[in-house]
Formats: structure tokens, sequence, C-alpha cells
């Protein structure tokens, strides 16, 4: 009598794919000031405090005790103190709006530095009595003609580096996330066709040994 067939061996299972490893995040960008009263901005926000101070209490006690001896004068050093105090709180808090007050308020500074100084040079009638900007603020050392020009420099330079330091945040999110991406889709498509592969060998591999162990017996 013939021996009866051994049972084909079953097909050992494919290993599961290892799952892929998550991508690295991006390493965060290297922090940046977010106010312009950082670095020298102290100094300059420490000036223009001390003039805000100045300039309005001395405007503010003129015109309580003898507005009438020099109204243009008077008028012009309280305009120079609020001038003088929108700087300065601009200037401290650093946002982009306050920014853009802080250069219009610098601007007019500057203008009005050069406008008053000349004017009182032309006309020294109407300035008896001298205020923050009259001779170009020779009476502050040139302080109030020399103050407005740093601040719109330092204006410029602060929103420079914030442009830049910006744009390195940008690129650094943007490269970290094409990389994660494409790591991702590589090791899915690996592992995907790992298992497909596996799965479809070891399938075909035992259907044709038992096909072949079939046709085996029946020839003995």
């Amino acid at each position: 009598m013939s021996e009866p067939a051994a049972s084909p061996e079953p097909a050992a299972s494919p290993e599961p794919a290892a799952s892929p490893e998550p991508a690295a995040s991006p390493e965060p960008a290297a922090s940046r000031p977010d106010s312009t009263r950082t670095g020298p901005g102290r100094l300059l926000v420490a000036v223009y405090g001390l003039f805000a101070l100045s300039a309005s209490a001395r405007a503010g006690v003129q015109i309580a005790t003898k507005f009438g001896h020099a109204p243009v004068a008077y008028l012009l050093s309280a305009f120079a103190g609020v001038v003088y105090i929108v700087a300065t709180v601009t200037l401290s808090n650093g946002s982009p709006i306050a920014r853009r007050i802080a250069v219009l308020s610098c601007s007019i500074e500057l203008v009005g530095v050069l406008a008053v100084g000349t004017w009182s040079l032309a006309d020294r009638a109407s300035f008896p009595d001298a205020t923050v900007w009259s001779g170009y603020g020779s009476g502050y050392g040139f302080v109030p003609l020399v103050l407005p020009v740093f601040g719109l420099l330092w204006l410029r330079r602060w929103a420079r580096r914030s442009r830049f330091g910006g744009t390195i945040v940008t690129s650094a999110q943007d490269t970290g996330e094409a990389a994660g991406g494409g790591l991702a889709h590589g090791e899915s498509g690996a592992s995907g066709q790992g298992a497909d592969g596996a799965s479809g060998q070891g399938a075909d591999g035992a259907s044709g040994q038992g096909a072949d162990d079939v046709v085996a017996d029946g020839r003995t």
C-alpha cells in the first residue's frame, strides 16, 4: 500500500514591518528680541523718557504761570513734550503698530527741531523764552537734534533684524516639514512593499509545494 501523503507544512507568516520612526522635529530658531527697548534701545527709551518728563513739566509750568509772555514758545514746548511722551511709550512697547507710530513721532520730532530751530534764529522776537527745540536744541546740548536721528536709525535696524529672523524661522519650518513628509512616505512605502512581497512569496511557495506533493502521491 502506498504511504499517506504528508500534509503540506504551513507557510511561515511574514514578519510585521517595523513601524516608521517619527520624523525629527526641526530645532526651534533662535529667539529674537520682541521689543525695541532691548540692547541700545534701553538707553534710547531712557533719554526719551527724560526729555518727555522735563519738556512737559517745563511747558506745563510756563503755560500755567506766564502764558501771555511767550505763547508761541510755550505751546511749542508743550507740543515737544507730547511728541517725546508718544516716542517713549511706543519705543517701550515694540509691537508692529507701536513701531510705526514711533517712526512717525521721531520723524515729526526731527522736522520740528529743524523748523523751530530755523524759526527761532530768523524771528527772535517770537521766542523771548527758549523752547526745547529753539536754536536746534542748543539749550540741551543739541541732544534734541541728534535724538530723533538715532531713534530712526535704531527702528530701521531693528526692523531689518526682525524681518531677517522671520525668514529664517519660515525656512526652517518648511525644510523640516518637507523632510518629515518625505521620510514618512518613504518608510510607509518600504514597509508596505515588504509586507506584500513577503505575504505573496509565502502564499505562492506554500501552494506550489502542496501541488507537487499531490502529484507525487498519485504516481505512487
